[in-house]
C-alpha cells in the first residue's frame, strides 16, 4: 500500500474526490505534458515523495533515464518541444508563485500555439500538486520504498537521500 494511502485513509471521502479531481485533470491533457509539469512543480515545491512518483511514470511511460535525466539537469537543453520546455517554465511559476503570474507568462505559451484551455491545465495540475504536496509535506509521509528502485542519477535529482525513506514523525504515512 503506498504511503500516501495510509495518510488519507483518515478520511476516505477525501481521497475519492482526490481521485475523481485528479482524474478530471488529467482527462483534460496530454499524459506526458501532465507529466513534465508535475514533475517540476513536485521539484519546485521540495516534495521529494511527488517528484519520485512522477519521475517514475516518466521514466515508465515516455523517456529512458538518460533522457529523464537530462531534463531534470536542465530542461532548456533536453531536446524537448520548445512547447513542452515553456510549459514547464510555466509549471515552475506557477508552482512557486501562483499569484504572480502575468499575462506575460501566459503570452509565452499562446506565442507557443497553446490554446487557454491549454494553459488552464497546466495550472490545474500544478494547483493539484501543490495541495497533494503539501498534505504529503505537512503529515511527513515519506516515499514508498519502491522508488529505492529508481535510478540512482534520478533519486538524486529530486533530492532523495536514504533519509527521504526514513519515518519522519508521527505515524503519518510511515512504512
Amino acid at each position: 500500500m503506498p504511503n500516501y494511502l495510509r495518510v488519507l485513509a483518515l478520511r476516505p471521502e477525501v481521497y475519492h474526490a482526490w481521485l475523481r479531481l485528479g482524474e478530471a485533470v488529467r482527462a483534460g491533457m496530454d499524459p506526458r505534458r501532465y507529466e513534465l509539469v508535475t514533475l517540476t512543480a513536485a521539484r519546485r515545491l521540495g516534495s521529494t515523495y511527488c517528484g519520485l512518483a512522477h519521475a517514475a511514470a516518466l521514466l515508465e511511460r515516455f523517456y529512458d533515464d538518460a533522457a529523464l535525466r537530462a531534463i531534470m539537469a536542465d530542461h532548456h537543453d533536453a531536446g524537448l518541444a520548445p512547447v513542452d520546455v515553456a510549459a514547464m517554465d510555466f509549471a515552475d511559476r506557477v508552482a512557486a508563485d501562483p499569484a504572480g503570474v502575468t499575462e506575460g507568462d501566459i503570452a509565452v505559451l499562446r506565442g507557443h500555439g497553446l490554446a487557454d484551455a491549454d494553459i488552464f491545465q497546466i495550472v490545474l495540475a500544478v494547483c493539484l500538486r501543490r495541495f497533494f504536496s503539501g498534505i504529503l509535506s505537512a503529515v511527513g509521509a515519506v516515499p514508498d520504498p519502491v522508488f529505492r528502485e529508481l535510478p540512482p542519477g534520478v533519486r538524486a535529482a529530486v533530492g532523495a537521500t536514504d533519509e527521504a525513506f526514513s519515518h519522519r514523525r508521527g505515524d503519518a504515512g510511515g512504512s
